[in-house]
């Protein structure tokens, strides 16, 4: 054991504590002293270190881990969705009749309705206006995918979002439009549903991820104290899942303000950073404003310190960009949402800034063009732990992945995204991704095996945010035909949760395991993991979630403390 000279303030005991610590794999219990882990080791000589008033937790044999980080989600976004229609799992006309009339009933002030987590076969096909219409002709209404790049909305949303004629957009996003010169409701990407969704009044929680810039008009401090609330509302369901590190994957100004206030008020529960969102209308001098934003919030709650691009859209709707053509589809194979020089100048831009810089790409198109990006913000500028990231990777070229070895490029993936693995159904994905490419699609385990280093998420709210769940989903994922079994063993998910979380926020020399001296950042589940099997792990909750040696979530009492 060893220990900082400090009284502990608090202490786990009689634990089956994996400390993620590969010098100290196993302990008992675990001392905290304020904000830090004063020792790890046995029952006895942790409850020796007790100081006055300390708490003690008695475990009772459960598992005990650092704190989960949540490598890739959206929490502004979640926090709000919280409260809008839920529509996994519904199938079919009458399922949806049902579910949006119940909604609508119960919220008969809201301008807009929204339902999420929509599957692109609801109806076996996709949506039309004219359904919706069929459903709720007289509100507008509009329908997000559960990935979130596609949406559906109804005639009434499109003429009050004036874009039932169409717009012109970006690259890569599209309002679909019907032999009849009207909109067919189907809105491809986050330019194409801004205009739906502003009519809720969301545009300030929204600003982050579908433009990059800041909220307009500017909000008042009534707006960021009401927009703190749906964050905190967020940061609560976080906490509840034993969350205490999040990286979120959308951001401005605006969404750090929103984070600062919450700290103000002593309600910022979990770590939290926070990028500059780098869309493709922007200069790479414009990444003068991610450094000021990376100089002002640069601490162990409160961080930017990164950039986050889209370079492709998702597979379901043809918008991930692939090195061959989709099935059926001669010809297409999606649209970058950067040309490969105005990438690569963004990228040796933020390189040499010392940013970190995170990519969406699903497609191996995408993802190899990133990879080409970051090799010329080496030659520019030079090698160094960047630590630069692709978030998804769902098709890879299996030549790409030594590149991606060999330049310490971060996997920041999804096992709960694998189609079949949790929520998301095999097809029409499948169909998408093509059978004879199977063999390249939701790698996991081959990316490790080949040394990359892997980083988990959920990508919350696209999936459910519970690592647990995710966690099963590695273990217990499908091996496709054709394809390498993906699973991962339990030590091996939990690192990509913890260490792995940590390494890719360049913050693990201070975070990801439990040892002396690092942040107190703990969970507390309700049974030993190690015990159950991998097709129940999903079903364990959090017993306890401690972050920065306070507790943030205690199942004892339901008690969120955000």
């Amino acid at each position: 054991m060893a220990a900082m000279a400090a009284d502990a303030t608090l202490i786990v005991t009689n634990a089956r504590v994996l400390t993620m610590d590969r010098a100290a794999p196993r302990a008992q219990a675990v001392a905290l002293a304020g904000e830090r882990v004063l020792a790890v080791g046995g029952n006895d000589e942790i409850a020796a270190l007790a100081g006055p008033g300390c708490g003690v937790v008695d475990a009772g044999g459960r598992s005990v881990l650092p704190g989960f980080v949540e490598s890739h989600l959206h929490l502004f976004m979640g926090g709000a969705e919280l409260a809008h229609l839920q529509l996994l799992g519904v199938e079919g006309p009458q399922a949806l009749g049902r579910a949006i009339g119940e909604y609508a009933t119960a919220h008969p002030d809201l301008a807009l309705i929204i339902g999420q987590g929509c599957d692109y076969a609801i109806y076996g096909r996709a949506l039309t206006r004219h359904d919706l219409d069929a459903i709720m002709p007289d509100r507008p209404v509009v329908l997000i995918a559960a990935d979130h790049h596609t949406g559906w909305a109804n005639t009434a949303a499109l003429k009050a979002a004036g874009i039932l004629e169409g717009r012109a957009l970006g690259p890569g996003n599209e309002i679909v439009m019907g032999d009849d010169g009207l909109a067919t409701g189907e809105l491809r990407e986050f330019e194409a549903k801004a205009p739906v969704l502003a009519l809720s009044g969301a545009q300030r929680i929204t600003a982050g991820i579908a433009t990059g810039e800041e909220p307009v008009p500017a909000p008042t401090r009534d707006d960021l104290l009401a927009d703190a609330e749906e964050m905190a509302r967020g940061l609560a369901h976080c906490a509840r899942h034993g969350l205490t590190s999040l990286v979120n994957m959308d951001g401005n100004r605006y969404t750090l303000d929103v984070l600062a206030e919450l700290r103000a008020q002593g309600r910022l529960t979990a770590r939290v950073r926070v990028p500059f969102h780098f869309r493709n209308h922007r200069r790479p001098e414009d990444l003068g404003i991610a450094s000021a934003m990376s100089h002002e919030f640069n601490d162990d709650w409160l961080a930017s310190g990164f950039v986050k691009l889209f370079m492709d859209g998702v597979v379901d709707s043809g918008t991930a960009v692939r090195l061959d053509d989709y099935p059926g589809q001669p010809g297409w194979r999606g649209e970058p949402l950067f040309t490969e020089d105005a990438f690569a100048a963004a990228c040796i831009e933020a390189d040499r800034r010392g940013l970190q810089i995170a990519v969406h790409a699903i497609g191996d198109g995408a993802v190899r063009r990133v990879l080409d990006g970051y090799a010329a913000a080496r030659v520019a500028n030079g090698a160094r732990d960047a630590r630069h990231r692709i978030e998804h990777i769902e098709m890879i070229d299996r030549a790409d992945i030594p590149r991606m070895a060999k330049m310490g490029v971060i996997a920041s993936v999804q096992p709960c995204h694998a189609p079949g693995a949790q929520d998301f159904p095999l097809q029409p994905t499948m169909d998408m991704v093509g059978r004879h490419r199977w063999k390249d699609a939701y790698l996991c385990r081959s990316l490790a095996e080949a040394g990359v280093k892997l980083a988990f998420a959920t990508d919350w709210p696209v999936a459910d945010v519970n690592p647990l769940r995710c966690i099963q989903a590695a273990l217990t994922r499908p091996a496709y035909e054709g394809a390498q079994d993906e699973r991962l063993g339990l030590m091996d998910a939990l690192a990509a949760y913890t260490t792995g979380g940590a390494h890719a926020e360049h913050t693990d020399e201070r975070k990801g395991m439990l040892r002396a001296g690092m942040l107190g950042d703990l969970v507390m589940l309700d049974g030993d993991i190690e015990a159950t099997a991998p097709t129940e792990i999903g079903a364990m909750t959090v017993a306890m979630t401690v972050c920065g040696g306070q507790v943030v979530w205690d199942s004892a009492r339901s008690t969120a403390f955000a």
